[in-house]
């Protein structure tokens, strides 16, 4: 008969292993996103672009809407864009 310590551990390390297997896999994952860049680049793509076109991509219109009016009024008060009565 198997106590609660046993079950606990049984428990505890059956997570461990999953996570540390879902960890592998992210950073497979990871290295393949790497590898994607590099050919972007080696294809002549802006690859700090490129990052910012996911990054937007991944937001809803609306919010990117709104993050782009403020930075329009943070580079319009610093003078690096023209204001909208210029």
């Amino acid at each position: 008969m198997m106590d609660a310590s046993t079950v606990a551990q049984d428990q505890l390390r059956s997570f461990v292993e999953r996570i540390e297997r879902l960890e592998e896999e992210k950073k497979t994952i990871a290295d393949d996103i790497k590898d994607v860049y590099a050919e972007a680049k080696g294809n002549g793509f802006d690859t700090k672009v490129l990052r910012k076109v996911i990054s937007l991509r991944k937001q809803d219109q609306n919010e990117r809407q709104e993050q782009e009016a403020i930075l329009d009024l943070y580079l319009q008060a610093l003078g690096m864009q023209p204001g909208p009565s210029e």
